[in-house]
């Protein structure tokens, strides 16, 4: 039998074939305007281009309105000290350099060019960087050996106008200083009080040391060691002056020497160099920062073993408080260019360190919840520092560090609206934030109770403790308590069930009896008996919620996050439905890159009549318009302006009647294929004297199978993020969700709820 592959055999094997498929590489270059025909072409080169470079001439911080470069970062390096290879040259750098490019878009929205150069002479290598200047907005100098990366950051900071900053340095230095700031706070200790054991003379480790200075450690209570021992005043083996600076005045040589009683253990050196025996002299709740890669200073079990209480941190993604660069320098960049700043300073670094730091003592997100399943991520030991797919760093360290930029001086473009800016930057993670805003402005006019059909369900208590931080309604939520209570526990959640917000227990619930009598009033001649009337408010969630929308005991009801749509449209229309509310349609609107296109309708009717149809579309426009949106309203069908004559032909042409009849105050066209709808040269093919001017971004549909089905094309295929569905013609008294909603996206229905009916209407 042949043997069989080793894990590291196929980690290898999936890691070529991902860097080799579908096209080599990891990165490619996109253009940003269109290059479709001849006067694309007059403006994008000859003779329209002359017109940006003049303009550029008369004035060089234009190039950050013509041209890329207020948004491009090089990540240069000459491949002296990759990773853990060491010096492995440039071209075998590059695979590293692109992938720094790709985190750089990833994580900071920020577009990278990989420059891997031959050129190990460090002044040298200053002057190929510094001639780069008119290209980019920064320079990020990676992987460079030390002492050289000293020497080049130094020329290059010196000469050049914009931000130049050595990530292996500065990146590492900036999340160590954060993850220092909460390990200090979890064990109750101060910077100026503690004493530091560093290992590890090189770039990083010196960066990592002038931090914590700048931190408050006393530098009298600094202790370096690298692979020959102490550095002491007088040593001369392998010394420079970045080494030179911490020389102790002692006798003592060795790290084992030095290690009695230290707080702070500080590794960027080789694996095992930290041994149990030697944590056991620190002291109380010690703190190791065992960073060395892949192989750590000291295992944590081993540590753990003689000092049960320490606070551990590595460089590995498999424990606990992985030290990070990408928690920083996406993050540094995006603030620094944003304000064009000249330089990256302590003030900016700082402001980025308390910035990171501030996040992990907040609430974790549900998003980077989602991303790493299964991890404890609460505030404490074992969770100091944010994980990279936190989608609210960009958004807080970056406008800490622009806001630190504009203070100290070195923004040459300040911002004219730092909460503004701030607000920018949500809704470039989040993408529905920009256009949810003008929802959850109008949402704070009243204090709305918007009730929880699933209230154990974790994105409903993420999304409840959300909505007690951004919002002014008050969540209730429908469940057991202490199946609350012990999830909000697990997910690090600071909200209380009972304390922070209203439970509506089932199993136990003083209002049960008159729950259960008020159904039974409204179904006791539609076939529901006392006893099925009990049975129902003891197990069904969303016929509870309805009840108490029906009692004035909640303003509005939010369900589906399990379940199938129709089922849970069943209860509202038995007990919120009337003359005045009844449900006539699902709109959906997904965000695309270019905007947003409502779809509709996807859930409520599998036929509509002309009249509904008609009563859709009118729906979706008032809505359009909380959004910000001026409706244009394509009725949309296989037939293309009278072309043929089928069923849902008929249907469409009758619902343009009653649109006319009604003189609505939209725009709206039909009947038309969806590609007339979106592309208006293909409609005036068809319909020269079409109304609609523009794409519709408003498409109704004559059955429920082709809306829902576009709307699940554009969702999974097209990257749509979906807000929605909203359930139309209930004056905002029911909204059914659907199972692969995010706590993110309840956040945005509990907004469109909170928002008040009058307005609604």
């Amino acid at each position: 039998m042949a043997d069989q592959p080793t894990d590291n055999e196929t980690l290898r094997q999936a890691a070529l074939f991902y860097h080799e498929y579908p096209k080599p590489g990891k990165l490619e270059i996109r253009a940003t305007k269109p290059m479709a025909n001849g006067r694309d072409l007059a403006r994008a080169y000859s003779p329209g281009v002359a017109e940006a470079c003049l303009e550029i001439r008369d004035d060089p911080v234009n190039a950050a309105r013509y041209t890329s470069r207020g948004n491009l970062v090089a990540v240069v390096s000459n491949g002296t000290a990759v990773l853990g290879l060491g010096n492995i040259g440039a071209l075998a750098s590059k695979p590293v350099m692109e992938g720094k490019a790709v985190l750089f878009k990833k994580f900071g929205g920020l577009d990278c060019f990989d420059i891997e150069v031959n050129e190990t002479d460090p002044e040298k290598l200053a002057d190929i960087v510094c001639a780069l200047e008119p290209t980019f907005g920064a320079i990020n100098l990676e992987d460079i050996k030390a002492p050289d990366c000293f020497v080049v950051e130094k020329i290059c900071r010196e000469r050049m106008n914009i931000p130049v900053f050595h990530d292996d340095q500065h990146g590492t230095a900036i999340v160590v200083g954060a993850a220092a700031k909460n390990a200090l706070h979890v064990a109750g200790k101060a910077f100026e009080d503690i004493k530091v054991v560093s290992t590890g003379g090189g770039a990083a480790g010196i960066a990592c040391l002038n931090m914590l200075l700048k931190l408050g450690v006393k530098r009298e209570n600094v202790w370096l060691c690298d692979v020959h021992g102490l550095i002491y005043e007088g040593r001369t083996e392998d010394m420079n002056p970045q080494k030179a600076a911490y020389a102790q005045p002692t006798d003592l040589r060795t790290l084992d020497d030095v290690i009695e009683g230290a707080d702070l253990f500080l590794g960027l050196s080789g694996p095992n160099v930290l041994t149990p025996a030697m944590v056991a002299k620190m002291t109380r709740q010690p703190i190791i920062f065992a960073l060395a890669n892949p192989n750590p200073e000291i295992q944590p079990a081993a540590a753990r073993e003689v000092a049960p209480d320490a606070i551990i941190a590595t460089g590995r993604s498999d424990v606990p408080n992985q030290v990070n660069n990408v928690l920083c320098f996406p993050f540094i960049f995006r603030g620094a260019i944003d304000v064009g700043a000249t330089e990256i300073n302590d003030e900016m670094a700082l402001a980025c360190i308390e910035g990171i730091a501030q996040l992990a003592r907040q609430t974790t997100s549900a998003e980077a919840a989602a991303a790493y399943q299964g991890e404890q991520m609460t505030f404490g030991p074992d969770y100091l520092i944010p994980k990279p797919f936190d989608p609210r760093l960009v958004a807080v360290v970056s406008t800490a560090v622009a806001k630190a930029a504009m203070d100290s001086g070195v923004a040459t473009r300040p911002l004219p609206d730092i909460k503004a800016y701030k607000e920018k930057l949500q809704g470039s993670v989040f993408r529905s934030a920009l256009l949810m805003r003008p929802v959850f402005e109008a949402a704070t006019s009243a204090s709305r109770r918007i009730v929880f059909a699933e209230g154990e369900e974790e994105r409903v208590l993420r999304c409840a403790q959300a909505m007690l931080e951004e919002t002014t309604e008050k969540p209730i939520l429908i469940g057991r308590p202490d199946v609350m209570e012990m999830r909000c526990d697990r997910l690090g959640l600071k909200v209380r069930p009972g304390t922070d917000f209203e439970i509506v227990n089932p199993e136990n619930d003083p209002r049960y009896r008159d729950y259960w009598e008020t159904y039974h009033g409204i179904m006791s001649r539609r076939g529901v008996t006392p006893d099925l009337a009990r049975a129902i408010m003891r197990t069904n969630t969303t016929a509870i919620g309805a009840i108490m929308v029906h009692r004035d005991e909640a303003d509005s009801l939010i369900c589906g996050t399990f379940g199938q749509y129709r089922w849970h449209l069943n209860y509202i229309r038995q007990v919120l439905g009337s003359p005045k509310y009844h449900p006539h349609g699902a709109l959906s609107m997904m965000i695309l890159e270019d905007g947003p296109l409502f779809i509709t309708d996807t859930q409520v009717r599998p036929e509509p009549s002309p009249e509904e149809i008609a009563e859709s579309a009118i729906g979706a426009a008032r809505h359009a318009r909380r959004f910000g949106v001026e409706p244009a309203v394509a009725l949309c069908s296989q037939s293309q302006f009278g072309n043929l004559d089928t069923e849902t032909a008929q249907r469409m042409r009758a619902a343009l009647a009653i649109l006319d009849a009604r003189e609505v105050d939209f725009v709206y066209e039909g009947e038309m294929n969806v590609d007339s709808a979106l592309d208006p040269e293909a409609r005036a093919r068809h319909l020269p004297e079409s109304r609609m001017q523009g794409a519709a971004n408003i498409l109704v549909f004559a059955n429920g199978d082709t809306a829902n089905g576009v709307r699940n094309i554009l969702r999974m295929k097209g990257n749509a993020l979906e807000v929605g569905p909203i359930l139309m013609g209930m004056g905002n008294r029911a909204h059914i969700v659907t199972p692969s909603i995010t706590a993110r996206g309840l956040l945005n229905m509990a907004a469109l709820a909170g928002t008040p009916v009058t307005q609604y209407e």
